[in-house]
């Protein structure tokens, strides 16, 4: 069973902030990452391995944004994905993540401490760029989902323009998370980006997206496929949403309220 569905394995429910607004904080993060092993953010991979396996390629070039202390990138590597890199933020968890992939072995997944605002990298240098809930964290103080605040634009622009910077020609950049199409789009669509989007969904009574934004691809239909998706309905008392972290729990009532 996985830490979405009983978090009490390896993060206590007493554990989460009192506000969303503490994940803004370095210094949770680092204090979390000392006494928590794993947690999963929307589900771990057996949820969307099926949908992985269709757009990475055993030889592809990843790059994990925000891994904490996820086992994401030890499922890839599995799967014979075996040229990783993953950053973090916390010291606290690029140090523990790189004593536990040392400790089963796997010395050729590459961990680094570095800000997804700003990347370390040269351009087009990754087949693939994977988020899963990192990005949502930067809607923490956006105030108006409809509206964000322009802080919040900036952060996820900045963020995007970097991703969108070190991925090669056809490269794709894969986001997981709860933020729906009508939330996403704007900033996914901006005249900036080439890529092309499209998603999927996964979960059962509550969905998560799976979203592929393929570089170089974009077209005149993209946007207009945007408009037409049917959304799928939310489940507050879902046992999914049950297992999910203060900060998403959150958003989702503030979106149905």
């Amino acid at each position: 069973m996985d830490t979405a569905q009983n978090p009490d394995s390896d993060h206590k429910k007493t554990d989460l902030p009192s506000s969303a607004s503490v994940y803004l904080d370095p210094n949770y993060w680092n204090q979390r990452f000392s006494n928590e092993e794993h947690y999963e953010w929307f589900k771990d991979y057996s949820h969307f391995r099926h949908l992985m396996q269709s757009h990475i390629k055993p030889n592809s070039s990843v790059l994990e944004l925000g891994c904490g202390n996820s086992q994401l990138c030890e499922e890839l590597y599995k799967d014979g994905i075996t040229d990783i890199t993953c950053i973090d933020l916390s010291s606290v968890a690029v140090e523990r993540m790189k004593e536990r992939l040392l400790s089963k072995g796997y010395e050729e997944i590459k961990v680094l401490e570095a800000d997804m605002l700003d990347l370390p990298f040269s351009n087009e240098c990754f087949d693939v760029v994977i988020e899963k809930g990192t990005m949502d964290v930067l809607f923490v103080d956006s105030g108006d989902p409809w509206n964000p605040q322009p802080a919040t634009i900036s952060k996820v622009m900045a963020m995007l323009e970097g991703v969108h910077k070190v991925l090669k020609p056809n490269g794709i950049f894969i986001s997981i998370t709860f933020g729906q199409p009508h939330f996403r789009k704007p900033f996914f669509h901006n005249a900036k980006f080439t890529w092309s989007i499209e998603w999927s969904t996964f979960g059962d009574g509550f969905h998560y997206f799976f979203y592929i934004l393929r570089k170089g691809r974009r077209s005149l239909d993209d946007e207009d496929s945007i408009e037409k998706i049917q959304m799928p309905s939310i489940s507050l008392y879902h046992e999914e949403l049950e297992g999910e972290d203060y900060i998403f729990r959150t958003n989702i009532e503030e979106l149905n309220s």
